[in-house]
């Protein structure tokens, strides 16, 4: 016996983005495409309407974007469809789908990638209220967490404000009442204590290797085991700094053999 069609909405504000997608499915055999949404207010009044199998959404929306459309789908106890996320290059997001094993599209969507997961979509199109559902709370849950912490500080210079992103950040170290910011050949002074500004960074990325001292873990070039278990560090851009022992033990798993 044929199966049912598979049935699909897209969702997503940019046209040119909707109408690429579009278009990829209609050259898919047992598809069909029941609706379009250009917001995620259309979005969750589309899902309530026609109940699809599979939702190709946007995480990037004005208004309510494609996480808040999980949620307010979730709160209303539907059935919830299997969902292939689309986005631009968003690190929290991409981690969290990598994480949770959700499928992802990157924009531009390529072809190969596409059909990828839409054979995967329909292996698993009836399994979207057990695992997947827990594992789709589960993510909301964690990108809620990363995205508390900061992605880009506040420096004020003489009589301008500037942000500086946390990830070009190398190092931070403290100096009395304030903290400096390596960025780069630049160094820029934000008023503060380590101690406050490291629960605002995201541990995943920073670590306190001395009572002085914050480095983002990416600026690191190379470890090498010094005094008493200590270890000193070289960055990228050769700085050397140290690492001392009692917060080594605070970061023990970040030395263990993967």
């Amino acid at each position: 016996m044929t199966p049912e069609p598979l049935q699909v909405l897209v969702v997503d504000d940019e046209a040119p983005a909707r109408r690429k997608i579009l278009r990829l499915l209609r050259q898919e055999p047992g598809v069909r495409v029941v609706a379009e949404a250009d917001s995620g207010e259309a979005a969750i009044a589309a899902v309530e309407k026609h109940r699809p199998d599979l939702l190709f959404l946007d995480v990037q929306m004005p208004g309510i974007d494609g996480f808040a459309v999980i949620q307010t789908l979730a709160a209303t106890k539907l059935p919830l469809p299997r969902i292939i996320f689309v986005t631009a290059h968003d690190r929290f997001a991409l981690r969290a789908f990598e994480v949770h094993a959700f499928d992802y599209l990157l924009k531009p969507v390529g072809e190969e990638r596409f059909r990828e997961a839409l054979e995967r979509a329909r292996a698993q199109r009836d399994d979207s209220n057990g695992p997947f559902a827990s594992r789709l709370q589960a993510m909301l849950e964690q990108l809620q967490r990363e995205k508390s912490f900061s992605d880009r500080l506040l420096i004020h210079a003489d009589s301008r404000a500037f942000f500086v992103p946390v990830a070009e950040i190398s190092w931070i170290e403290a100096d009395r009442n304030y903290l400096l910011l390596h960025h780069g050949k630049k160094t820029h002074s934000l008023r503060g204590t380590l101690d406050a500004l490291q629960k605002t960074l995201d541990p995943k990325c920073f670590v306190r290797v001395n009572r002085g001292t914050l480095v983002r873990l990416d600026a690191i070039r190379e470890l090498v085991p010094w005094f008493h278990g200590e270890y000193k560090i070289i960055l990228q851009d050769n700085t050397e700094l140290r690492w001392s022992r009692r917060y080594i033990t605070q970061r023990a798993n970040l030395l263990k053999p993967i």
